[in-house]
């Protein structure tokens, strides 16, 4: 009984141990934010997943200044010809800010390609060569400023208005630091915008005012430095543009790769040249903190398997579903794509692909963190032949079919449906674990009731034994009850006698068996001839502390009975170990 209550109280003691263990490391890890800058606004982006690594002032509106030129060329290469011939007006090389200046001299009445002007304008920041393209493609000044906008709304930008191709200064030209991170993300998805953008120099053709042309370079300090002792040494800077006027100060937008990830980091609003040093710090910050993890190497439930897939009201066969392989979330180091909370939505935008059926759409701590399209392979042949998706077992009905309009692509919904896969609540480990202690002390605090009171019951048993044979005992050599209580108290103290102990009970058995002592006929009183050795017995127990084995004490009480009471035959019945029990 010992061994087992040692063990319940080792097991409780591990348990309150284990329940104040750190659980950090098994728990969801929070998102990283250990970082800062000293602009006004930045933020790093996952170039890849479109997730927001670091954000300040994401959304406050500010003056862009030359950083504009990123979306001006965006729309120039996807809206004209390289090859095409630019030819500058007076309103293209005079009509701007007083005190901008004119990089390269350029003249009223130089033509260049629209290739040239490109250059001119990302590596020099040619206010000039903005103003150019903007009258070639958009007819007049006015009318590629609304295509700007166009595609600001189109990539999904909510806090920008540019008034002017160049960035010069305007009241109403204005953005956020998160609409320039979704420009720049799709400007270097670009190869075109990207290839001359990453160039380190580039020679330019004749003008009437550098008839043998000239060689221009970037800007951009963390592009060109290869210094490795310079603070703006920073050899996984790729792309970008830097800005500065007046009233927006320094604003740069940097597009960097490293280890196969990919980055956008914008800063606006340094007042303090601070701008490449703020960069530097989110884009390591971004590549130190985060990872990328593929969906579709996760999410093979979709795309394999022979069991049809429901996804809404519909059913799809695995064979006939694919997805972006590609296609990455971005979620701390220390956390697993398990992490991530899925959402499927079935209401899909008028800009989704061909055959789409859903979009998976992840999130960590409400953040999001990246999406992938569903496609169905039937529903795409469907709609690029302006059909509804057959109905040949492989589908149910088809929304994204019966939802296309005459471009194949589906209809905007009116009203927006979020599926939710079911699933069981996200319970820490940590939580588990406090209630599976609780359960095992809860156990364990049973157990040792249980024994305690097991203990109690077998303790109250033997004594029960115990005064039964007394009595027996008594009866039978004609002592009452109370001449043997009294005699004893008076022999062994009262206190002694009162206390309860095992000691007290073993001396309570010798005494019962002195007084069980029998002398035939002319036999000795009981209690006269147990007395002696009663008085004996106190003064041993109550004078030494020294306790002897059971048998030594029998032996030696049989030597004392020899001595005192020679002549006395003993009762047939004899004092055995079981009887002191």
């Amino acid at each position: 009984m010992k061994r087992l209550r040692r063990l319940l109280i080792s097991l409780m003691i591990t348990a309150l141990m284990a329940a104040g263990m750190p659980m950090t490391a098994f728990a969801k890890p929070d998102w990283p934010s250990d970082t800062g800058i000293e602009s006004e606004a930045g933020i790093v982006m996952d170039a890849d997943s479109g997730a927001v690594l670091f954000g300040q002032n994401i959304h406050v509106q500010k003056a862009p200044a030359s950083i504009t030129k990123i979306l001006t060329a965006l729309v120039v290469i996807e809206n004209s010809s390289l090859d095409d011939t630019v030819t500058f007006s007076h309103d293209a090389v005079y009509n701007v800010e007083d005190g901008s200046g004119n990089k390269n001299a350029i003249e009223e009445g130089d033509t260049l390609s629209v290739r040239d002007c490109l250059y001119l304008l990302l590596m020099r920041s040619s206010n000039q060569a903005a103003n150019a393209l903007a009258e070639h493609v958009g007819g007049s000044r006015d009318g590629f400023v609304k295509m700007m906008n166009e595609k600001t709304a189109e990539l999904g930008c909510e806090n920008s208005h540019f008034a002017n191709p160049s960035g010069l200064n305007d009241d109403t030209q204005l953005t956020s630091v998160y609409d320039m991170a979704l420009i720049a993300s799709a400007a270097y998805k670009n190869d075109t915008l990207l290839t001359i953008s990453k160039d380190k120099s580039y020679r330019l053709p004749a003008t009437k005012n550098n008839p043998d042309g000239v060689t221009i370079q970037p800007e951009h300090k963390l592009l060109i430095t290869t210094d490795t002792e310079s603070p703006n040494y920073y050899p996984y800077a790729v792309a970008g543009k830097t800005g500065y006027t007046s009233v927006a100060g320094q604003t740069l937008v940097t597009y960097a790769i490293k280890d196969d990830r990919r980055q956008i980091a914008v800063t606006m609003k340094s007042t303090q040249a601070t701008h490449y040093q703020d960069t530097i710090a989110l884009l390591d910050f971004g590549f130190l903190r985060f990872e990328n993890v593929n969906i579709s190497e996760n999410e093979t439930a979709y795309t394999s398997g022979d069991q049809p897939v429901q996804i809404g009201d519909n059913s799809y066969q695995p064979s006939d579903l694919s997805m972006d392989t590609s296609a990455v979330i971005t979620i701390p180091k220390d956390a697993s794509f398990a992490d991530a909370e899925k959402t499927v939505v079935t209401d899909l935008p008028e800009d989704a692909p061909l055959g789409a059926v859903a979009l998976l759409s992840y999130k960590y701590n409400d953040r999001k963190i990246g999406q992938v399209y569903l496609i169905s392979a039937s529903a795409a042949e469907a709609a690029a032949n302006g059909e509804t998706a057959p109905d040949d077992g492989n589908t149910a009905s088809d929304p994204a079919a019966s939802n296309t309009g005459a471009s194949g692509k589906p209809k905007q919904a009116k009203s927006s449906f979020h599926l939710t896969l079911p699933k069981l609540p996200k319970v820490s480990v940590r939580t588990v674990l406090i209630v599976v202690v609780s359960v095992l002390l809860a156990a364990a605090c049973a157990a040792l009731v249980w024994l305690f009171y097991q203990r109690h019951q077998e303790e109250k048993r033997r004594q029960e034994e115990r005064r039964k044979r007394r009595r027996q005992r008594l009866q039978e050599i004609g002592c009452s009850q109370e001449e043997f209580e009294k005699l004893l108290e008076k022999r062994m103290g009262a206190s002694y006698w009162a206390s309860g102990t095992a000691e007290a009970d073993e001396s309570t058995e010798q005494a019962e068996s002195d007084m069980d002592v029998r002398s035939g006929s002319g036999q000795v009183p009981a209690a006269d001839a147990a007395a002696p050795r009663l008085a004996e017995s106190g003064k041993a127990r109550t004078g030494s502390t020294e306790k002897k084995p059971l048998k030594e004490k029998l032996a030696q009480k049989e030597a004392e009975d020899a001595k005192t009471q020679q002549g006395v035959q003993e009762d047939d019945t004899e004092l055995t170990v079981e009887d002191l029990d």
